[in-house]
């Protein structure tokens, strides 16, 4: 194992995952203030984002997402106000939820389905599936 991989392995987190609620609402914050590190720390390395383009399967990795996150403006930066819910919440058992929330990267307004787990670092998401629509 190289020093860096033992460095990350053994790296505290940053930000809180001990609850549900902590993960969803660093997962907005992440979204609107553009912050990729606080959308790394909600998300498991080996997430992926899944949508519909023109009837076919688009896929994502979390990394390759980031990447994008890191080079667009961000809403807030753009003095965009929020737009962001929890729809629902349904826990399936003590270590799996899914969570359907609605927000906003202005024109693009979104529903993200979540899907995470309880792990033993605390509460990731694991998958996501999403859409949109444009407004103006």
């Amino acid at each position: 194992m190289s020093h860096a991989a033992v460095w990350e392995a053994e790296r505290p987190s940053t930000y809180d995952r001990s609850t549900v609620e902590a993960v969803v609402n660093l997962y907005l914050d992440g979204l609107h203030e553009g912050d990729a590190d606080k959308l790394a720390d909600a998300f498991h390395p080996t997430a992926d984002l899944r949508w519909q383009e023109k009837g076919e399967l688009s896929i994502l990795t979390r990394d390759d997402w980031l990447e994008r996150v890191r080079k667009r403006p961000s809403a807030k930066s753009q003095g965009q106000p929020r737009h962001d819910f929890v729809v629902m919440v349904d826990r399936s058992d003590a270590h799996t939820v899914f969570v359907k929330v609605q927000c906003a990267l202005p024109p693009r307004f979104f529903t993200d389905y979540l899907v995470l787990l309880k792990l033993n670092d605390g509460w990731r998401v694991v998958s996501k599936a999403y859409r949109y629509e444009l407004r103006e």
